[in-house]
């Protein structure tokens, strides 16, 4: 292995002792890796890290271009290369983080599409009247009931362990990025399926995690996006309906209903307001579409 490739690997292994979740590491892996490759044409080897300049990161930069790459995937390549060349500086492998004066591409202002809130209660009424023929219907509906009524990411739905449950006061505590943890309210209805859902739930020995497979171990994101697709799909007719459709829509239904943005914060585990800010850009958007649909003096008259 070169230089260059055993560092990436080392920088790898200390990105996931220090909490970064599965998702990021493979994310990281796959993006260095081929960071590897362009610096490695065929039968020679990559240059080592000391020897990687600016015009050689420039013209990396100008290869995923011309891939016609989207800016949010470019963007996702440099912040890789940058953590390695982090890594590398304290290594004492460069004199400089050099991929730190490389301009990052900037993303195009995207709002995220969200359900309306009768969209999302026909799905779940589609999910708990049962018609789709399934091993565990109860799991399945306790998983879009909390989805929605907690608002969580699919990695810390996919985390929940039996311990971080408290079904007495209908709390849950669950891991979110950086292994930052919260409390999240856990309201009726979803008590309700998840209860449902414990009373049919298979006993396995040691096994801690809330939602499992029909194997028995723990029910994976892949598994739990694979669920949603296939009630969206049946029921819905929208196969690009996934588990963070549902976050999105839980925070956007709190703030029309009154809730305070920092409020939503919390719930949601973010860091920064800004992120939870983007939400208001929806519900704003939503309320001038209801302005022209409805006002009379939304369209002026020549």
């Amino acid at each position: 292995m070169s230089e260059l490739g055993g560092q990436i690997a080392r920088y790898l292994q200390e990105l996931a002792r220090n909490g970064a979740s599965p998702h990021t590491v493979d994310a990281y892996a796959a993006d260095l890796r081929q960071f590897l490759e362009y610096l490695s044409p065929p039968e020679t080897e990559p240059p080592e890290p000391r020897a990687i300049d600016l015009l050689t990161l420039r013209e990396w930069l100008a290869a995923l271009y011309a891939y016609r790459l989207t800016a949010v995937t470019i963007r996702r390549k440099l912040a890789a290369v940058r953590g390695l060349f982090r890594f590398l500086l304290r290594e004492g492998l460069v004199a400089m983080n050099v991929a730190r004066l490389v301009r990052t591409p900037k993303a195009p202002q995207k709002l995220p599409e969200v359900m309306s809130e009768e969209q999302v209660n026909t799905l779940l009424d589609g999910v708990a009247a049962g018609k789709l023929e399934r091993p565990l219907p109860a799991r399945d509906r306790a998983i879009f009931e909390l989805l929605y009524g907690c608002g969580v990411r699919v990695s810390e739905l996919a985390g929940l362990n039996l311990e971080d449950l408290d079904r007495a006061e209908r709390w849950l505590r669950v891991r979110g990025k950086g292994r930052k943890e919260r409390q999240v309210p856990l309201p009726g209805k979803a008590a309700d399926a998840l209860e449902r859902y414990l009373a049919a739930r298979p006993v396995v020995r040691d096994q801690r995690a809330v939602f499992l497979n029909h194997r028995g171990g723990r029910l994976t994101d892949r598994g739990i996006h694979g669920i949603v697709k296939l009630y969206a799909t049946y029921i819905s007719g929208d196969p690009s309906i996934h588990p963070h459709s549902f976050r999105h829509a839980y925070a956007t239904h709190l703030l029309a209903d009154g809730a305070d943005l920092r409020a939503i914060q919390e719930l949601l585990g973010h860091a920064r307001l800004s992120t939870t800010q983007k939400y208001t850009q929806v519900s704003l958007t939503d309320l001038m579409a209801v302005y022209d649909k409805a006002h009379p003096k939304a369209h002026s008259k020549v």
